[in-house]
């Protein structure tokens, strides 16, 4: 292949652990890669000083939705400069290949991709409710990828194969793991607090990640109860933390949703009430929809139903996840990519 690809997109861990799957991809067969992402989210954290990328960009861009008047045209005149500046560096390292995973670190570099002529967008959408920047642009793309619609070519999302090599099927709840995101979920911190007293006396496991800016009030709840849990903030173990339970309470973001999935863990997913569009519901409405899983709002926690669910036939939920994803997902979607380019 000629040429070097972009790979743009970020802002948040779900955005920049697909966009690291791509990377990691087109690094493996010997493709050039140029990150483009923001110097406002997580990006440059992840990206800054990665040595599979022939160079990393990240561009002073912020969000437009939710901003006001003023706001949102100094963002989009921001976004436009940006534009122009991607269109040169397009020209300049010969890229005709553009992977956006969204996000609104992607906005200039995937709107320079519709601009240039002989440069083709790829689209992947992680979430079941179409993001702004996605739903704008992919009228332009030569593909969209997502694994909650039906007509996508390749229905499966690009999850690290440690979620895979570390699943089993479950059979029994001996223990229950609480992951909130590395920015963590008092929701959930505070549900888990409240069962833990009676998951204890049932002899249940605790595993609990808190996220960091709530870790030394929960680490000290548990010691108050004498409980001892596996308590942390942050962890790039979670594979092998998911690995441990044999049931768990979570966010439904797509990345993580997905990582539980590959992992055949059986899962009460509690959405962030205020994700944009609603869309972690959604995610795990998709999945509560063929019974692979169960689902609450915030509002609607109630002890005595969490009770009720580890009782179900987690067995037969453990069983079904194994065929809900596949693990080549990203070597499949860059088939597909290579081969349009061929055309």
């Amino acid at each position: 292949m000629s040429g070097t690809v972009v790979i743009t997109g970020g802002g948040t861990g779900g955005h920049l652990k697909v966009a690291d799957a791509f990377i990691e991809e087109f690094h493996n067969r010997g493709i050039s890669v140029i990150f483009i992402g923001s110097s406002n989210g997580q990006d440059k954290a992840w990206f800054e000083h990665d040595r599979r990328l022939k160079k990393a960009i990240f561009l002073d861009t912020r969000g437009v939705v939710n901003k006001s008047g003023f706001g949102k045209v100094l963002s989009l005149l921001n976004i436009f400069s940006k534009t122009l500046y991607c269109l040169n560096l397009y020209s300049k390292y010969n890229v005709k290949t553009v992977v956006s995973v969204g996000g609104f670190s992607a906005a200039a570099a995937t709107f320079a991709s519709v601009l240039k002529i002989g440069c083709k967008l790829y689209i992947h959408e992680q979430n079941s409710k179409m993001g702004k920047l996605n739903q704008i642009t992919a009228k332009f793309a030569t593909e969209v990828f997502s694994s909650f619609d039906e007509d996508s070519l390749i229905k499966d999302y690009p999850v690290s194969k440690d979620f895979f090599t570390a699943a089993r099927v479950r059979d029994k709840v001996r223990t229950v793991a609480f992951f909130g995101g590395s920015q963590g979920a008092v929701c959930i911190n505070d549900f888990a607090l409240k069962l833990a007293p009676r998951l204890n006396e049932m002899g249940i496991k605790i595993i609990h990640q808190t996220g960091k800016n709530d870790f030394e009030r929960v680490k000290f709840e548990y010691d108050k109860l004498n409980i001892k849990a596996d308590v942390f903030d942050f962890s790039k173990r979670i594979p092998f933390k998911m690995a441990a339970a044999d049931f768990a309470v979570s966010r439904a973001g797509a990345s993580t949703l997905w990582e539980l999935c590959a992992n055949s863990l059986p899962t009460f997913f509690i959405p962030y009430k205020h994700a944009a569009g609603d869309h972690q519901y959604y995610n795990a409405k998709a999945l509560k929809d063929k019974g692979l899983c169960f689902l609450k709002r915030e509002d609607e926690l109630d002890v005595e139903y969490f009770f009720e669910i580890i009782k179900s036939d987690i067995h037969k939920i453990s069983i079904e996840l194994i065929s809900s994803i596949n693990p080549n997902a990203i070597s499949l979607i860059v088939n597909i990519i290579l081969e349009n380019n061929k055309k």
